[in-house]
C-alpha cells in the first residue's frame, strides 16, 4: 500500500470514529492556483507567500492551498 493511501485509510478511520468523513481530492496545483480568482500563479517551493497578480490577494502559500483543497472537497463558500 502506498504511503498516501495508507495515510488516507488511517485518516478515514479516525474521522469515522469522530463522526466525521474524509473526502479525497487531487492535490495537483493547490498551491499554484489562486484560491480567490482561480488563476494559476507559478512559484518555486521556496516562495512561501501566494501573491496573485490577477486579483491582488496576498496570503500564506499553505493557507491558499488549504482553501483550494477545501473547495475541491465541498465547493466554494457562497456569500
Amino acid at each position: 500500500m502506498r504511503f498516501g493511501g495508507q495515510f488516507l485509510t488511517i485518516l478515514t478511520v479516525k474521522a469515522g470514529n469522530a463522526g466525521q468523513k474524509t473526502i479525497a481530492v487531487n492535490p495537483k496545483n493547490t498551491s499554484q492556483d489562486c484560491s480567490n480568482c482561480g488563476e494559476k500563479v507559478k512559484k518555486e517551493l521556496k516562495i512561501r507567500t501566494h501573491s496573485c497578480p490577477h486579483c491582488g490577494i496576498v496570503i500564506d502559500r499553505d493557507l491558499n492551498a488549504a482553501i483550494n483543497i477545501k473547495n475541491r472537497a465541498v465547493g466554494p463558500r457562497r456569500p
